[in-house]
């Protein structure tokens, strides 16, 4: 840790990331100060975090919000502030760490913008990395950023990994629970519902990055932000499917040892890594208990009942703009299932439909992400109007 307090900043503190990391702050608020909080639309949350932790700033990104906002903290001296550019000048504000938690492409000028500021980043928003990664990692290394991942698998594969070695890797490999759906057939998916997609067996997660682990999705985004993060190329990247969730990663060395780590199912150990590091910091998980557990199952995926695994896969290969195409239609496609418009094995249908219709230039910029975002989002809801229940 630095000497005194380390300056936070919590981009997104209300969803169920920012929510354990204001955990673990708060177990320990003589080793933290509170820079910035945001959040989209949870006025309550946010105002109630910012008063416990006596931040200097939160934002609200809906800007109607704000004079609600404003009375919530009056005489808390806590700064309010509303509205997309106000969340990028949170970013800004140079913090020793930031969490970039804000789910989906919302999350890619206010993470860029914190990098710019030379200090660590602890990344929760795969979105951002999936979209934009050789911009995000080109402007960590121009400015001096640290980028930690949050991601359990990430996480896990960071700390086994031989950080200016990589040529003595032979293969980075992600575990996935393979989430509420991995012993069904297609024709039992093919009427599964929202509320059933979202029962993930093992993680807390919100809604749609639960039907992302349902589809496979998830990992598939994850094998993309890995090749990213640890330059290992694609073909060194694999996935092994693991029920109990224990084992978050592993790496298998060129000598044949494998370093794993292992842990609970819970989100506190990542955060808490990336909030200490180098350090270490005392946690709240359940300890993990290997004799209770009694055995640690693996299998290869199967990419004919989880076709979404296959897609993003394709799409880490093709490199350039395929992989925000290929978010920015999954997001759309989840958003439908959820709402109940299509059915469960439709969202990997209109992901290939849209990868299939629009082939776009090499994004120079995150104003070019953006724009191949929006044009995807476009194509991804025609398709879903033509398949909508």
């Amino acid at each position: 840790m630095t000497e005194g307090p380390r300056s936070v900043t919590i981009l997104g503190a209300t969803g169920s990331i920012g929510a354990s990391t204001l955990d673990l702050i708060e177990r320990e608020p003589e080793r933290f100060r509170v820079r910035a909080l945001t959040a989209a639309r949870s006025v309550d949350k946010l105002a109630d975090a910012a008063r416990r932790t006596r931040a200097e700033r939160a934002v609200i990104l809906d800007p109607a919000l704000y004079a609600e906002l404003k009375d919530a903290l009056s005489g808390s001296g806590v700064e309010a502030a509303a509205g997309e550019g106000a969340i990028v000048e949170a970013a800004a504000m140079g913090a020793d760490w930031t969490m970039a938690a804000i789910v989906g492409t919302a999350g890619l000028k206010p993470v860029m913008a914190a990098l710019e500021q030379g200090e660590t980043v602890a990344l929760a928003n795969k979105e951002a990395l999936v979209s934009a990664g050789a911009l995000m990692t080109r402007t960590a290394t121009e400015h001096g950023a640290t980028l930690l991942p949050v991601d359990s698998e990430h996480n896990a594969v960071f700390q086994c990994f031989p950080h200016g070695s990589a040529e003595r890797v032979r293969k980075v490999i992600l575990t996935a629970s393979g989430g509420p759906f991995r012993s069904l057939t297609r024709e039992q998916m093919a009427g599964m519902t929202p509320a059933q997609a979202v029962k993930h067996p093992n993680w807390s997660m919100g809604a749609k990055i639960s039907v992302d682990s349902a589809t496979l999705m998830n990992k598939g985004l994850e094998l993309i932000e890995a090749f990213h993060l640890f330059p290992v190329g694609a073909d060194r990247l694999d996935v092994l499917v693991h029920p109990q969730s224990v084992v978050h990663s592993m790496v298998e060395y060129v000598d044949g040892s494998v370093l794993a780590q292992l842990g609970t199912p819970d989100m506190r150990t990542p955060i808490a890594h990336t909030l200490a590091w180098p350090d270490r910091m005392e946690t709240p998980c359940p300890r993990l208990d290997l004799a209770a557990i009694g055995r640690l199952d693996f299998q290869a995926p199967d990419f004919d009942r989880f076709p979404a695994l296959g897609l993003a896969m394709d799409a880490m290969r093709e490199g350039g703009a395929a992989p925000a195409i290929l978010n920015a239609a999954n997001e759309i496609a989840v958003a439908a299932f959820l709402a109940g418009r299509i059915g469960f094995l439709d969202i990997a249908l209109i992901v290939a439909k849209v990868r299939d219709s629009y082939i776009a230039i090499r994004p120079g910029s995150i104003e070019d992400v953006l724009a191949i975002d929006a044009e995807a989002r476009v194509r991804a809801c025609a398709f879903v109007e033509s398949l909508a229940r």
